[in-house]
């Protein structure tokens, strides 16, 4: 079985993780009630996606 000659520096193996980082979800606004939503998706406040109403929700 191969085995590294010598420990990987922190370093080291900390420049090869650069890529990997969290990145902020996208965030837009609801065209019916103004209110943040993800893209793409249901609106969690109003229940509105792409002018229709697809949710009842409890405000309503």
């Amino acid at each position: 079985m191969a085995l590294p000659k010598r420990k990987t520096s922190k370093s080291r193996r900390d420049k090869r993780r650069t890529h990997y980082k969290a990145i902020a979800p996208a965030v837009s606004t609801c065209s019916n009630c103004g209110e943040p939503s993800r893209p793409h998706n249901i609106c969690s406040s109003c229940g509105f996606y792409n002018g229709r109403k697809i949710l009842e929700t409890e405000k309503e």
